[in-house]
């Protein structure tokens, strides 16, 4: 489990690179994108913030599409409070790190102390990783001539793709909700492109959760 922890934490991290190359190429500068990523900490959110910022969006809604993106995590950590039981200060630290991995890795531990160890190694190495890597990013972007600066438009979108994919193709019934979902979103987001400033788009395509009805229970194999 540690081992799977760390590993993961590795591979995530270097994902920061990315995020490093996407916010300088959104005009934000060396210290602006580090205090992103210490504070923030949680990539789909960076990435949402960055992207509306690139495309001339306001500071309004690039942040609240960041907040939309973030708001998964409020339910992540309702699920890992009972597993985890963190008391006091304590409490507020191991918060800044409920992101997607470490929930997936403390959710599928066999017991409470092995998930509790794969949540601290999932989000030490994680946050250690993609903060050093933002950097890397920030400073390797910097360096890069204008037809690579420009390439670099391509990093957000795809980056969201990559995320999104594996969830898309899952072969259980809720992946087929969150297939209309993403359908929806997009339509609701291409429609609505020309006729609002960006980063409005992507807080109005929300509208696709409530359309896209509930997921079908699973059913039980007999044995």
């Amino acid at each position: 489990m540690l081992r799977d922890a760390i590993g993961l934490g590795l591979a995530v991290g270097f994902y920061g690179v990315a995020f490093g190359a996407a916010s300088d190429a959104a005009g934000l500068d060396l210290w602006q994108t580090i205090t992103l990523s210490l504070l923030m900490f949680t990539g789909a959110s960076q990435f949402a913030l960055v992207g509306v910022l690139g495309a001339g969006g306001g500071a309004l809604a690039a942040v609240g599409s960041a907040l939309l993106l973030g708001t998964r995590n409020t339910v992540y950590g309702v699920r890992l409070v009972p597993l985890l039981q963190p008391r006091g200060i304590r409490r507020l630290a191991l918060a800044h790190w409920v992101i997607d991995e470490t929930t997936a890795m403390s959710l599928v531990a066999p017991d409470r102390r092995l998930a509790r160890l794969a949540f601290l190694a999932t989000g030490t190495t994680i946050y250690l990783m993609w903060n050093a890597m933002t950097v890397v990013g920030a400073l390797g972007a910097a360096a890069l001539g204008g037809a690579a600066q420009a390439a670099l438009d391509a990093v957000v979108p795809a980056a969201f793709l990559a995320l999104l994919w594996p969830r898309l193709r899952s072969p259980f019934p809720e992946a087929a909700v969150q297939r209309r979902v993403a359908l929806g979103g997009a339509v609701v987001a291409l429609a609505l492109t020309p006729f609002v400033p960006p980063g409005v788009q992507v807080i109005a395509a929300v509208v696709a959760v409530a359309l896209a009805g509930r997921p079908r229970p699973r059913k039980e194999v007999a044995a």
